[in-house]
């Protein structure tokens, strides 16, 4: 099953343009300008923007994150590790990943459990389309400054659910049919949070942020960033619900997520309609 999806994407890759940015960097400014020609805009002048970007003809160096002088790392780069990190920490790969065990100890059946966690991914998949339609309207920095609200209340009342909960025999907690209901709404909601915004968001920007003197590296360190948050928040899930419980876990991921909040409102800088080549003159703060 797993082997159809890796078919379809590998099929898919070879209809990717190059990027024009690397054609540039390794010579080929003639197929450049084709690919700046099939997405838009005035492909000469978009061609001289990253010849004049690529001053260096070397690949990024992780020693090029270093601001020169000091030993400080560059502040762009602490802002796009920050967004990978918070993606993890606000616990969404807990539901994907043991929405069975999260449900059973919710007090669900197995046969209940499984089909609550297909819904979850159903929920998931579809809330996605909504970013498609609005990260070039709105912004990206609205969209996760939303998410990062939505998410901080819904993962709260997931916690106050299990927190008012009774606790059975079994110590698993009891919920009553209306805890239920509102426990899981807001579970869904609180993914639909997060596929409209954190989710597919993040990546974007994590793309266009870095200038293309440190790209390459800054991004290796970003994506490398998010999956050790994923592995941390992976492994130290089922030890939480041993000793906190749900409430703890849920009240645990509902404060990284507002933390998320002012991480967002004072540090990241909108992309929308900006090219690799003014991510340098743009402040990492930016209220445009």
């Amino acid at each position: 099953m797993e082997a159809a999806p890796a078919v379809a994407f590998l099929l898919g890759s070879m209809t990717i343009p190059e990027s024009p940015r690397y054609l540039v960097f390794v010579g080929k400014h003639e197929q450049a300008r084709k690919v700046f020609m099939r997405i838009g805009g005035d492909a000469d002048r978009l061609v001289r923007q990253v010849e004049q970007s690529l001053q260096a003809e070397r690949c990024p160096r992780l020693s090029d994150l270093i601001i020169q002088g000091t030993r400080r790392i560059t502040p762009v780069l602490w802002v796009g590790m920050g967004l990978a990190a918070f993606q993890q920490f606000v616990g969404i790969n807990v539901i994907f990943y043991f929405g069975e065990v999260l449900w059973k100890a919710a007090g669900a059946t197995e046969q209940w459990a499984l089909r609550i966690n297909m819904l979850t991914g159903l929920v998931n998949i579809l809330a996605t389309i909504p970013a498609i339609m609005l990260i070039d309207r709105i912004g990206r920095k609205p969209l996760l400054l939303i998410g990062s609200v939505g998410m901080t209340l819904m993962l709260g009342v997931m916690a106050a659910v299990f927190g008012m909960a009774g606790t059975g025999a079994d110590g698993k907690p009891i919920l009553s049919h209306m805890a239920a209901v509102v426990g899981l709404t807001a579970a869904n909601l609180y993914i639909v949070a997060f596929a409209i915004s954190w989710g597919p968001v993040m990546w974007v920007l994590l793309g266009e942020m870095f200038p293309n003197e440190i790209r390459g590296a800054a991004l290796a360190i970003s994506g490398a960033t998010n999956w050790v948050a994923n592995f941390t928040v992976t492994v130290t899930f089922l030890p939480l619900l041993k000793t906190i419980g749900l409430t703890g876990a849920y009240a645990f991921y509902a404060i990284a997520a507002a933390i998320s909040l002012p991480f967002v409102w004072l540090t990241v800088g909108e992309t929308k309609n900006k090219a690799l080549e003014q991510m340098k003159d743009i402040p990492i703060r930016d209220s445009g």
